[in-house]
């Protein structure tokens, strides 16, 4: 795990970050690196090593076990105990972990999993990339994914039609061999799983012709997605079922949908509030205006009071982004900007600086920083 990079540093956060900062953070690295939207070589790389980082910082349990044993804490393998001490009953769970580090099997304290029991089909992961608009309102779709279904022919058993799978000969249906071994401390006794059925406790002599075994193929599968008003980013949605078969008669994994959602070139969103920013000439802010402002449910008037302040900012209730979760819809803030000309014509000039003589102010339109002169009378 050396060559990893500190989770910290991958967000550009401080270890003592809140929770809404390392979001944020997350936010905005997720926008820039995702791969429907920056094309450089590493930008794929660079994602999921920012979504890695979320994932465990967001999660109170994950952060605080990372705070305290770095990447080593999200190891299926590290024991945070050392010693193999449960810490709850005074056992020594990593007993067995031990023995397999010396041993390469277990010393058989353990209770077997029967190898013919059904289990449950791995979960599937899917993006679906959506336009602001339609995470903002919703919509349906049907996507499209391959995935491990039931053999058609054999039924998920791997065997040739009129044949059936065997008990293993050698283990006789445990899935397990007993392997003698020489170890620092004698000669032991441990398990391995059965070199001939692979763990599975039974032998196909004669393999279905379409699967040539496996009791799967792989399909082309289609399902309908409905996608909620107002899903954000990195939300995701479980499909009960969707997933790839399981094995021995177990049930179909899920699958889980995750949303992207392209950035808008008018709007910036967070959560439910959607924001954007409005530019106005002089004359509309020093003598008030009425203006149509886009929203994403359509144009609406908002008047400009006569004396409006670069910066100001206005809230269109009702405008912004539906609650995932349904019950209301946020707001839209609009803010203002008041736009300095870059060329004006010798009236517009002449007009202006008869206005700042008014307002008290010795302008001179003869250097570059006239206009920002002008800017600043408008601002007092």
């Amino acid at each position: 795990m050396a060559d990893k990079r500190d989770y910290y540093d991958v967000l550009g956060v401080s270890r003592d970050a809140s929770d809404d900062e390392i979001k944020k953070a997350y936010r905005k690295l997720s926008k820039k690196y995702h791969p429907d939207i920056n094309k450089e070589a590493d930008a794929d790389k660079k994602f999921k090593e920012v979504t890695e980082a979320y994932e465990v910082l967001s999660d109170s349990q994950k952060r605080a076990a990372y705070d305290q044993y770095g990447h080593a804490a999200n190891d299926p393998n590290f024991n945070s105990g050392f010693g193999g001490f449960s810490g709850g009953t005074g056992g020594f769970s990593g007993f067995d972990d031990i023995f397999d580090t010396f041993f390469g099997g277990s010393t058989g304290s353990r209770t077997s999993r029967n190898p013919n029991a059904p289990r449950q089909g791995s979960d599937l992961q899917y993006t679906v990339t959506l336009t602001f608009e339609e995470a903002i309102f919703g919509k349906e779709e049907t996507i499209n994914y391959q995935r491990r279904e039931e053999c058609h022919t054999c039924h998920g058993s791997g065997a040739k039609p009129g044949t059936s799978p065997e008990t293993c000969h050698k283990c006789h249906g445990s899935g397990v061999t007993q392997v003698e071994r020489n170890t620092p401390f004698g000669r032991v006794m441990t398990q391995a799983t059965c070199d001939v059925c692979n763990g599975t406790g039974t032998e196909i002599k004669e393999k279905c012709p379409s699967c040539h075994g496996s009791g799967t193929e792989t399909h082309q599968h289609s399902v309908k997605v409905t996608v909620p008003a107002g899903v954000e980013s990195d939300q995701q949605m479980r499909l009960s079922g969707q997933g790839e078969a399981g094995t021995n008669g177990g049930p179909y994994g899920d699958l889980y949908v995750v949303f992207q959602v392209k950035e808008s070139d008018k709007f910036e969103r967070d959560g439910t509030e959607i924001y954007y920013d409005l530019p106005i000439s002089f004359s509309q802010a020093a003598l008030g205006d009425e203006v149509k402002v886009p929203t994403v449910h359509g144009n609406v008037k908002l008047k400009i009071p006569a004396g409006t302040q670069t910066n100001t900012t206005f809230r269109l209730k009702g405008k912004g982004a539906p609650s995932v979760r349904g019950g209301y819809t946020g707001d839209q803030h609009v803010t203002v900007n008041v736009v300095t000309p870059k060329k004006l014509s010798d009236k517009e000039k002449e007009l202006f600086a008869e206005l700042a003589r008014l307002s008290g102010s010795d302008v001179k339109g003869s250097d570059s920083g006239f206009f920002d002169r002008i800017k600043d009378v408008f601002d007092k």
